[in-house]
Parts: C-alpha cells; structure tokens; sequence
C-alpha cells in the first residue's frame, strides 16, 4: 500500500478551479519529484494534502487515514512535514526556539538537525530573521524534520538560493533519502538534481496530471513538453 494515495483529486479557490485531476502516490522510501511549469498546480497540490486547501472531489489517503475533511494540525501530527515555499520561519524566535516550537516525540531532535545543517548549531541563539536566507531555508527544513514526519515534503525548497547553499541543500536531501529511508515528496525546477535524488516524477499541466513514470523515463521531448519555456 502506498503511503500517500491521490487520485483524480480536484480543487478551486472559490468559483475558479484549480486542480482537475490530479494523480500521485509515493511508497514508504520513495522520493517523487512534482513538476511542472508556474501555475499548473503544484502548490496547490501540495495545500489540499497538507488541508490548506478543501478537496472538491477525489481520493486523498495518507497511511490509509482519508485526508480530505481532516484539518492541516491533524495532518501534520499523522506524519506529514511540510515545508513550505517561502520558508516562513518565526522571525523573532531564535533558530533553537523555531526548531522546539515543532518538535514532537522521536529520533529528530536538535542535534540530530543540527548534525544535518551544522551551520544551525553555530547560530542556535540567533533570531530567525538575522539569518541569510540559506540559512532560513536549513532551518525551515529543520523545523519540519523536529515533527519527525514519515512524509516530507519541499515546496521550492532552493529557490532563489545561492548555488553553493543549493548544493548543500540538495546533498541534505540526498542524505535524508540514504540514510534515514523518509520519502519525500520536492518540488523544484532544476532536472539534474531531481534526478539524483528523486525515483520518479509526476508533471503537471493545467491542473491534471499529465504524465508519471521513473526519472530515467522522462526524456527530452516530455521535458521540452511540458517544462521548457
């Protein structure tokens, strides 16, 4: 059984529709890579599983447990981590305090994030927002990884990023997939690190799913398809 399950998921904000079908599932170790061009759905994807965002029709399973009327907190405590684009750490919580304020009961604790990001042990009693913006994006990760999910999931998670603070962030997650057997659900644009990391991928276009398979599927005709400018 897979541990996240979605199927012909739709959704709207108000009278607009967002989501017209909307197909994935990830198996417990799985990385899955969400792609597609701006505004074809990925964040929303993500806000209707993390219960941001109402389903309006279609399957949404997560361990089994239906997804679809349960509040964003309940979802959050069954497992599910987000982090979210933007980061959106507590600006005036120090990164010990942003990293406690999620902590739930299991492996990940202060040090083990810090042995992830060692950079996080060396500003503990800094305030979130006098970091870089590198360093919020560690602690955002951070923070999400101290509720000790069985599902991450990363919403841009190296977005405007320097490239040598991408990089590290890329080889956490590559740490994460090797060594902690986590799946993870990213959504990011750049195909040469997705594909180091991630089993397959679903690409989304205009709302519904439009083609899913193993990375070493997608070829350069679909990229061109349905990723290319």
């Amino acid at each position: 059984m897979s541990l996240l399950q979605v199927q012909g998921l739709t959704a709207s904000y108000g009278p607009s529709q967002a989501l017209f079908g909307v197909d994935l599932s990830i198996d417990e170790g799985q990385v899955l890579a969400l792609m597609g061009r701006n505004g074809m759905g990925k964040s929303t994807t993500i806000k209707v599983i993390c219960g941001m965002l109402a389903a309006s029709s279609g399957e949404l399973r997560f361990a089994g447990t239906d997804l679809r009327q349960m509040k964003s907190h309940r979802i959050a405590r069954l497992g599910v981590g987000l982090v979210p684009e933007g980061r959106r750490c507590f600006a005036p919580l120090t990164v010990e305090e942003n990293l406690s304020a999620a902590a739930r009961p299991g492996d990940w604790d202060f040090d083990r994030v810090a042995g992830l990001f060692p950079r996080l042990a060396e500003r503990r009693d800094q305030k979130a927002a006098s970091l870089s913006g590198g360093e919020q994006q560690m602690l955002a990760i951070g923070r999400a990884l101290m509720t000790n999910p069985r599902l991450l999931i990363l919403d841009e998670a190296t977005e405007g990023l320097a490239p040598v603070v991408r990089q590290e962030i890329w080889a956490a997650i590559a740490q994460l997939k090797s060594q902690t057997g986590m799946s993870i659900l990213v959504v990011d644009k750049t195909l040469k690190e997705l594909a180091q990391v991630a089993d397959k991928a679903v690409i989304l276009n205009k709302g519904e799913t439009a083609w899913s398979g193993g990375m070493g599927e997608l070829t350069p005709e679909l990229t061109d398809r349905f990723l290319g400018v």
